[in-house]
């Protein structure tokens, strides 16, 4: 308000606080719906020793979370005297704050399914290792593509350009490389943090692409094609 948002009011204060308050508030539920059935199942000796060690990570991930969440939020507050940019949190919080996001939820999801769905015993041919390890790499790659739109998010870099599939008139924006050295291009320059973007998510629908064409060539139980087929669909729509 004192740097740049002079004209706010307090209903338009408010609104952007409730929208903090609500998000910090739901992470705490996230929090407790996470450690006290866990407390809960550990005190009534429900737990397996791996289980043990795997609900210890999940809650050390929850808490890991809620800090980053408060370093992030932290960084949109420092005073930048020497910067006349509206006021916002470090992209490379951001990046991380999202990421542990993803590890922890993958991380539910695998450990929920994992318990709930019986593991299918699958003869341990060459496809179907060749098609793990696709699905592994592509995995990689959508979680590279989630965190660069952390970066996007975070520098603004979604407004530099909103023409697709060119950038402007060019394929090869002008500034791609405008920082120096060449390397905080890929961090800090919101040109090339766009381009990187839209490269990363053009590779991810062609590798879950590929990865159903190759899915269908191989017998695979019910289960597997759904999620493959569940995959594609999700990718299309994103």
């Amino acid at each position: 308000f004192n740097s740049l948002n002079h004209d706010m009011t307090l209903t338009e204060f408010k609104f952007i606080w409730y929208m903090e308050y609500s998000h910090r508030m739901w992470g705490r539920v996230v929090g407790l719906a996470y450690i006290l059935p866990a407390t809960y199942f550990w005190r009534k000796g429900w737990l397996s020793r791996p289980m043990k060690g795997c609900v210890l990570a999940l809650c050390g991930l929850v808490c890991f979370q809620g800090l980053l969440g408060w370093y992030m939020v932290k960084s949109g507050l420092e005073e930048k005297p020497d910067s006349y940019d509206i006021p916002r949190v470090s992209q490379y919080r951001l990046a991380a704050h999202l990421g542990s996001a993803l590890v922890l939820y993958s991380a539910s999801l695998w450990t929920g399914l994992s318990l709930l769905l019986p593991r299918h015993k699958l003869p341990e041919t060459q496809q179907l290792l060749r098609l793990r390890q696709f699905a592994h790499g592509t995995t990689a790659l959508i979680f590279l593509t989630a965190l660069s739109g952390a970066f996007v998010a975070g520098l603004d870099a979604g407004l530099v350009y909103n023409s697709f599939p060119k950038m402007g008139e060019r394929w090869i924006p002008d500034d791609l490389l405008a920082f120096s050295p060449m390397l905080r291009n890929i961090f800090e320059n919101p040109t090339t943090v766009q381009f990187d973007h839209r490269i990363l998510g053009v590779a991810s629908v062609t590798a879950v692409t590929a990865l159903y064409l190759f899915s269908r060539k191989i017998p695979l139980p019910r289960r597997t094609r759904m999620a493959v087929t569940s995959l594609l669909a999700v990718a299309c729509m994103q």
